[in-house]
């Protein structure tokens, strides 16, 4: 039988996780926390975070931090990378070429079911922000993803967290996971190539990308987790997402510069809180809004502000959401015993100034 490239791909996906688990498990340098009282630790401020798609709005806190001065007001050096999917992101943070990743939470518990200790130290989304898209031309054919059997479905990449969701959906919906196509598209130009060249049927992607393609005609909404009732609608519940989550033994060991950099963090989400998407837009650098214009970008930041969490802290019905979704289709948590505190903590954010 021919070996489909999904499957290849998956494989390699799945080989490159295993490598970089078994690199994390095999550490020579054991977490050390610093003695009390201590002003610095081994990190000394300095932080390489990789953040899966920089220029989504779902990550935007992260280079507005950069942006307004926050890392510089705690004497952080921040460099910040840019990896389209977020379990790309992941697998390089195992291996200890970055110490942090900006992605979704739900990695963290994924990770717990492998025997991973990773944790989230600020909740930056209380949505996912994510919105299923759809060919125009299928229109009144894929009504919901009850109609998804046999359909190309575009994701970030396989293991992403939009490669989670949309497993979910399809399995809640009652179609067989093995019978939909998964295809890796990125999101920006790549996903929007694929669906006008009709590579995939349905897609699921975040702003600016969404707003660019109902801008053009070429796609429409099939399921839209922007706000908290079509998050719940769709998902269940609460669906925390975007945050900053590290490998527990750095944070253990690099506890003064985790504080500093949560307390950067805390500060922008409240300053997100009180200036307008206009304000917001004009921190951003030009190439973020390059694609959809600048007014676009806007409308589409206003309309979907709400799904920024407010405190940074994690919100208390969440974990069990994405649990719950988890639980449904991926074999990595299926079985397992999972403790949902040892993927999170709040001791940071309520610590931050």
């Amino acid at each position: 039988m021919k070996e489909h490239p999904h499957d290849k791909k998956r494989w390699l996906v799945g080989t490159g996780l295993a490598v970089a688990i078994a690199l994390a498990g095999c550490s020579a340098n054991p977490a050390v926390a610093p003695t009390q009282g201590a002003t610095t630790d081994p990190a000394n401020g300095k932080v390489a975070i990789m953040v899966g798609g920089l220029n989504k709005q779902i990550y935007l806190p992260f280079r507005l931090a950069e942006q307004i001065g926050a890392y510089k007001a705690e004497g952080l050096t921040v460099t910040l990378s840019d990896e389209p999917a977020g379990v790309d992101a992941t697998t390089n943070m195992l291996a200890g070429k970055v110490d942090g990743v900006g992605g979704f939470y739900d990695h963290a518990i994924d990770l717990a079911g492998l025997g991973q200790q990773v944790e989230s130290v600020v909740s930056m989304l209380t949505t996912p922000g994510e919105v299923e898209l759809c060919r125009t031309d299928l229109k009144g054919t894929i009504a919901s993803p009850a109609d998804w059997t046999g359909r190309n479905l575009g994701i970030t990449d396989l293991g992403s967290s939009t490669d989670f969701l949309t497993q979910y959906l399809a399995k809640k919906a009652g179609v067989d996971t093995t019978t939909i196509h998964r295809i890796g598209v990125q999101s920006g130009a790549t996903l929007i190539g694929a669906i006008q060249h009709k590579n995939v049927d349905c897609a699921m992607t975040t702003e600016p990308t969404v707003s660019q393609l109902l801008a053009t005609g070429d796609a429409y909404i099939l399921l839209d987790m922007r706000t908290a009732a079509g998050t719940a609608k769709a998902l269940g519940g609460e669906y925390p997402a975007t945050s900053l989550y590290m490998k527990t033994s750095y944070v253990k060991q690099n506890p003064i510069t985790v504080q500093k950099l949560v307390n950067a963090y805390v500060a922008t989400l409240k300053w997100i809180q009180s200036h307008t998407a206009t304000q917001i837009a004009d921190k951003m650098p030009a190439d973020y809004y390059a694609g959809v214009g600048k007014a676009a970008y806007i409308k589409a930041l206003a309309a979907e502000k709400g799904i920024y969490n407010p405190t940074g802290i994690m919100p208390p019905n969440g974990p069990p959401t994405n649990l719950k979704v988890l639980s449904l289709f991926n074999k990595d948590v299926q079985g397992k015993t999972i403790d949902l505190t040892a993927t999170y903590t709040d001791e940071f954010v309520k610590a931050a100034k």
